[in-house]
This record gives C-alpha cells, sequence and structure tokens, in this order.
C-alpha cells in the first residue's frame, strides 16, 4: 500500500474524506451540496482531479493538503502491533483517535516484548525500514535465564543457526550488561528471532525491550507514550 498522498493528483473525494477526516461517503455529500470549492470555483464532481497546486476549500476553509505520520512509540506489554485485535488492546490505542486514521506498524514486537515502535501512514518509507535488503540495525536489551557466556556472546556475533533456516542469522553486535543481561543489535526481523537466537544457543530470554532503530531512539519517552520523528529522523530511511 503506498502513502495516501504520494501521487501528483488525487481524486476530490478522497482529499476531502482524508483532511476533514470524514468517510468517502460523507465527503460525497458535501462535494454534491456545493459545500467544496476548487481554486474558488464551486465543483461538484466527486471524482474531480485535484493537485498540490489546487486552492482547495470547504465553504471559506482551505483545506491543507495532508503530510504523511510518523511517530515513534514506547510500547509496554500487554498490547499487540496490530490495528485491530478482538482479544487484546492493540497499539494504536495508545495513539490519540485524530492521529490514527491510516497509521501502520512499522515491523511487530510480541504482546510481551517492550520499547521502540515506529508507526506511519507512509507505505513506502515502511518497506524501506522493513525489507530484508535494508540492513537496519534494531538494538534490543536481553535478559535471560541463565549466565550468558563468551562462548555464546562469540557465536551471536559469528551468526546462529535457527531451526527451520537454511542460512544462519547475519552477524550480530553484542554489548555485555550483566552475566544475565545484553544489548543485542541485528540487521534482521526474523520471526521472534532474538528469542529464538538465545534458544538456539540453550538459554532463554525472561525479558525484551527495543531500545532503538539505527539512530532513532527512545530517549526520555515513558512507557505507552509516543511522539512525532523529525525531518532528520525520517530522513534516515
Amino acid at each position: 500500500m503506498s502513502k495516501p498522498f504520494s501521487d501528483t493528483s488525487v481524486r476530490l473525494d478522497f482529499f476531502v474524506s482524508h483532511t476533514l477526516g470524514l468517510s468517502r461517503k460523507d465527503a460525497k455529500v458535501l462535494i454534491t451540496k456545493g459545500q467544496i470549492s476548487v481554486n474558488d470555483t464551486v465543483t461538484k464532481k466527486a471524482n474531480h482531479t485535484v493537485t498540490h497546486q489546487d486552492l482547495v476549500k470547504h465553504r471559506d476553509d482551505l483545506l491543507a493538503w495532508p503530510r504523511d505520520k510518523y511517530f515513534v512509540l514506547n510500547k509496554p506489554a500487554g498490547y499487540v502491533c496490530a490495528t485491530e485485535d478482538g482479544q487484546h488492546p492493540v497499539v494504536l490505542d495508545l495513539i490519540a483517535t485524530h492521529e490514527q486514521k491510516d497509521l501502520r506498524v512499522v515491523g511487530r514486537l510480541d504482546m510481551d516484548t517492550t520499547g521502540l515502535l515506529l508507526l506511519t501512514t507512509d507505505g513506502q518509507w515502511l518497506h524501506r525500514i522493513t525489507s530484508p535488503k535494508s540492513d537496519c540495525f534494531k538494538q534490543y536489551r536481553v535478559w535471560c535465564a541463565d549466565d550468558i557466556t563468551d562462548e555464546a556472546i562469540k557465536q551471536l556475533e559469528l551468526g546462529v543457526q535457527l531451526k527451520s533456516e537454511e542460512q544462519p542469522t547475519k552477524p550480530a553486535k553484542v554489548v555485555r550488561v550483566t552475566s544475565h543481561e545484553i544489548l543485542l543489535s541485528i540487521s534482521e526481523g526474523k520471526y521472534h528471532q532474538v528469542k529464538r537466537m538465545l534458544a538456539a544457543l540453550g538459554n532463554k530470554v525472561v525479558r525484551l525491550h527495543r531500545e532503538s532503530i539505527a539512530e532513532v531512539a527512545l530517549g526520555d519517552l515513558e512507557e505507552g507514550q509516543y511522539r512525532e520523528l523529525t525531518d532528520a529522523e525520517v530522513a534516515l530511511f
């Protein structure tokens, strides 16, 4: 899915729907009632095409061309990385209602995993981060049930052969914090990868927290809070 306004032109009902937060049906009603003008001319055709150069107004209010949204969220445990779920709370519940439209989760964290999560309306940007070709490092703080040996760290840095995978993982970056805690940076996003890597080495992850993706970090962002990415952070990807 491409980002909503990546094209040079869109239908008028699509534009009005997104700028006013309406359904396409309600947007069409406004248009057919003559409440929308394009370049100071009332336009009653929902399929009329508008571009960034057009001035679109609802009555006398100028409708600004929407920008894509880019958020970083400090995900608490217990939330599912989805837009909706019938059994559990989802991460979109932590985002203000008026900001939720068209937001998508960039990658996933398990329900019990905490930490940095990116959300955006920009499908192309999302793909650049999640693509296997991106080599985008993600840093996790990992707590294990047993001591993390020097040999285990060497193996993580070389690559670990996971069950049901043809190739070992790409080399990881590892910093020992305590005997049971490490900072682990990986450039892949295989299913349950961190937990599977430690399991393959005979250990068990008891707690997992993502601290950063590339140079985007949580900083002092409290659990359950989110913020907009800066233009420089968006440009990293």
